[in-house]
């Protein structure tokens, strides 16, 4: 018997996959052919639409909707009204057919803060960190800390959320003492190939 907890005012559609652990918060639709992992906590007011794909472990909060066309890979976390966009020219008059808006990916452990607005067709690397009230209209490297509308990077976040300083060779975390070297234009943990 499946462990999820659905609000009473909340929907979750016949053909939705809910996984294990999961909370279904306060007037959250969860819509037929979603699909949302385990351990995963999905605020009040939140819109899961058709063909969502949601890893284990994703907290999104309050007033957030998830529509076609992205897809939030595992621990990822989404700040309070937070707005994903799925299309970049959008006209009442002629609809983006079903199956044919663009994909927005949110990689491993990225943070997006309240109020940000995330333009479709872009990748959020892990660990990525967007500020509150950012614009993202481009690629986010991993690790990278965005702010800004549009945003541009203006650090480094470690997986514990601790900023960094760029420097020279290796970028260490003060709080943690993770050391982190550059791959491409984002970081790697050491000791972690090609993740």
């Amino acid at each position: 018997m499946s462990q999820i907890f659905v609000q009473p005012s909340a929907h979750v559609d016949d053909g939705a996959v809910v996984g294990d652990g999961t909370k279904v918060w306060h007037f959250c639709h969860v819509m037929a052919g979603a699909i949302v992992g385990r351990d995963c906590s999905l605020g009040q007011n939140v819109f899961v639409a058709d063909g969502v794909s949601i890893g284990d472990r994703v907290k999104v909060q309050n007033n957030v909707s998830i529509y076609e066309g992205v897809m939030l890979e595992d621990d990822v976390f989404c700040g309070p009204s937070m707005v994903f966009t799925n299309v970049r020219n959008p006209r009442s008059a002629f609809p983006t057919p079903s199956g044919r808006y663009q994909t927005t990916l949110v990689r491993r452990g990225a943070t997006i803060g309240a109020n940000a607005t995330i333009v479709c067709g872009v990748t959020i690397g892990e660990w990525a960190f967007v500020a509150a009230g950012a614009v993202i209209v481009k690629d986010v490297p991993s690790h990278a800390v965005m702010a800004g509308v549009p945003a541009r990077m203006i650090g480094w976040a470690c997986r514990c959320g601790a900023t960094m300083r760029d420097g020279d060779g290796d970028i260490v975390a003060d709080a943690c003492g993770r050391t982190y070297r550059r791959e491409g234009e984002g970081l790697v943990l050491e000791g972690e190939e090609g993740r």
